[in-house]
């Protein structure tokens, strides 16, 4: 089970949340928005969803109907938007998105859930009320390195932001998980990191702060997953990122806050070629 993160020695930043924030001020930087009602804000979260869906797309994460991505409804936080089942990534829209309950009753939309995607989110989002938003696809570089049954090494500055802030799941490896009981073996790993990695199956992200922020950790999981994957199969040793370095990274390079920000780079690209994602 994850143990409490170390935490690095923090940072003078005045009143800011990163230090990648300007402290020049009069600067274009990406800004955190406020919303005036529910309606303001669930129009929001429902519009980065489908971007992160067609950013998952973009990555090439998809796999037939495999995959889910949720956000927790702002009103109404036992329930959460999804992607629709059997829709490929890069044709979800905020009109063909479904909101569930826990139970995997759709409560809005037309489209029908993905079971596996319910057992698996309604679980961890109905255990851990902390958790905002969750993704997980099938990808190839995170499906391989699953069947280690290992975590990440800290090879470097990106594999650092994931320092004793992911696990490894052994429960249910390798059995789809379509019963209610496989989603609460799997959610029970979730208290207090963003990352999974499911054994035998593949890359799980969470995040208490942003759909954004779980989206881009699991595109840096992957490639993560990837890079280690590439040295191991050189029969070398690498160096590895000293234990204060890397605590130090995952501090100001990990954070939900960063990973939020990342995001930005994508939804600006998103919004200038895809105007469809927001039929």
């Amino acid at each position: 089970m994850p143990q409490t993160l170390d935490k690095s020695p923090k940072l003078d930043l005045g009143d800011r949340e990163s230090i990648y924030q300007p402290s020049q001020k009069g600067l274009i930087f990406p800004q955190k928005p406020t919303f005036a009602s529910f309606a303001q804000e669930r129009q929001h979260l429902k519009e980065r969803l489908v971007g992160a869906c067609r950013a998952f797309a973009l990555q090439g994460f998809d796999y037939g109907f495999a995959g889910h991505l949720t956000i927790r409804d702002p009103e109404h936080p036992h329930l959460y938007w999804t992607n629709p089942m059997a829709v490929h990534f890069s044709q979800v829209k905020v009109s063909n998105l479904i909101l569930a309950d826990h139970h995997g009753t759709v409560v809005e939309g037309d489209y029908a859930i993905n079971q596996a995607g319910f057992v698996l989110h309604g679980a961890v989002h109905e255990m851990h009320p902390d958790i905002v938003a969750m993704c997980h696809a099938h990808t190839t570089y995170g499906t391989a390195f699953a069947s280690l049954g290992k975590k990440l090494d800290p090879i470097s500055q990106d594999a650092a932001t994931f320092y004793e802030d992911h696990v490894v799941i052994g429960a249910e490896a390798g059995q789809v998980a379509v019963e209610a009981k496989a989603g609460t073996g799997v959610a029970e790993y979730f208290k207090g990191v963003k990352a999974a990695i499911h054994r035998n199956h593949g890359l799980l992200t969470a995040s208490r702060h942003s759909i954004e922020a779980a989206a881009f950790w699991f595109i840096a999981l992957e490639r993560c997953c990837q890079q280690q994957l590439l040295i191991e199969a050189t029969g070398l040793k690498p160096m590895m990122v000293p234990h204060d370095k890397a605590l130090y990274s995952r501090e100001h390079v990990g954070s939900e806050y960063i990973g939020w920000l990342h995001f930005q780079t994508i939804w600006s690209e998103l919004i200038q070629t895809q105007p469809d994602m927001f039929d």
